[in-house]
C-alpha cells in the first residue's frame, strides 16, 4: 500500500475512532521505572497539587467534578502548578516505595494533564490539545523530564502504571480533562490513603451513568471498559461480571445480554462554568 494511502487510512480510522489515540501505547513495562526501594520511607510533599486541588477543583452534585480552568490560568495557579511539577522533577522516583510510586505518578499524570489544559485555553477537547500537526490529544507529547528521561502522559498510563501495578483501578485514577473520564479527585494520592481513594474512585465511576448506564433496551459503558477490557475481563460478560461487583443494581447490570452493550464516551472538556 502506498505510504500516502496508509495515512490517509489511519487517520481516518483515529477520526472515527478517537478513543483508540489514547489507548494505542505499548503495554509493556518501561523497565527503567521497574526499580523500586521497598524498604524507602521517603514520602513525596504533594502539598503543592492539594493547594491547587482545593483552589480550582469544584466537586459538583451530579457526580462530575470540574476544574476552573480559566481562573488558574489567569491567577496563581499557573505558578501552584508549576512549583508542584518542578518538585517532582526533583526526585527520582525509583529510591521510592511502591506504594508512594504509585501516587508520585498519578499525581504527576493529574498535574501535567491540567498543565496541558492551561497551555491552550482555546480549546473546547483535550484531543485539540496535541503539539503535532496529526497529533489527535497530548497524550504522546513529551511533557517532563523526570530523572533525565523524558515522559509523556502515554509512557505514564501505558508504560508505567498499567503494566507495573496492574489494577484495573488505575483507569479510574488518571483524568483526561473530560466529562467521560472519572473525576479529578478532590485529594491528592498519597501512600497512605491509596486503597481508600482507589475504591472511591471506582465506586463512583461505574455507579455514574457515563461509566454504567442500564437502560431499557441496552447497557452503556463508558468506551473505557471497550478501550482496556482486557485489564477487567477476557470478555464482555466477564466485564459485567466485574462491574457487577461494585454496581448498586447488580442484577440489573448482569440481566443485560453482552450483545446490547454499546460503548460511549463524552470529550467535552471538564471544565467549570459559573452559571
Amino acid at each position: 500500500m502506498a505510504p500516502q494511502l496508509r495515512t490517509i487510512l489511519v487517520l481516518a480510522s483515529i477520526i472515527g475512532n478517537p478513543g483508540t489515540i489514547h489507548a494505542a501505547s505499548s503495554e509493556d513495562a518501561w523497565s527503567l521505572w521497574t526499580a523500586r526501594d521497598t524498604a524507602s520511607t521517603e514520602q513525596v510533599d504533594h502539598s503543592g497539587w492539594q493547594g491547587f486541588l482545593d483552589d480550582y477543583l469544584v466537586v459538583e452534585n451530579e457526580g462530575v467534578n470540574r476544574v476552573k480552568y480559566l481562573a488558574a490560568g489567569q491567577g496563581e495557579g499557573r505558578r501552584v502548578l508549576q512549583t508542584y511539577l518542578s518538585h517532582l522533577t526533583s526526585i527520582d522516583p525509583r529510591r521510592l516505595n511502591p506504594d508512594e510510586q504509585f501516587a508520585y505518578w498519578v499525581n504527576l499524570y493529574n498535574a501535567l494533564t491540567v498543565k496541558v489544559v492551561l497551555k491552550n485555553p482555546d480549546k473546547k477537547s483535550i484531543r485539540r490539545m496535541g503539539e503535532g500537526l496529526f497529533s489527535f490529544g497530548p497524550w504522546d507529547d513529551k511533557l517532563i523530564t523526570i530523572a533525565g528521561h523524558e515522559v509523556t502522559l502515554n509512557d505514564i498510563e501505558h508504560r508505567i502504571l498499567r503494566p507495573i501495578w496492574r489494577d484495573p483501578r488505575i483507569h479510574f485514577a488518571v483524568n483526561c480533562a473530560s466529562i467521560g473520564c472519572p473525576n479529578l479527585l478532590p485529594e491528592a494520592f498519597r501512600a497512605d490513603k491509596l486503597q481508600r481513594l482507589l475504591d472511591h474512585a471506582q465506586l463512583a465511576y461505574i455507579n455514574h451513568p457515563r461509566g454504567v448506564d442500564i437502560q431499557a433496551e441496552k447497557l452503556v459503558l463508558s468506551s473505557i471498559f471497550d478501550w482496556y477490557q482486557s485489564d477487567f475481563a477476557t470478555d464482555p460478560k466477564g466485564l459485567q461480571s466485574y462491574l457487577a461487583q461494585f454496581h448498586e443494581n447488580p442484577s440489573a447490570l448482569l440481566a443485560k445480554p453482552p450483545a446490547s452493550i454499546r460503548y460511549e464516551y463524552d470529550w467535552t472538556l471538564n471544565s467549570f462554568a459559573p452559571r
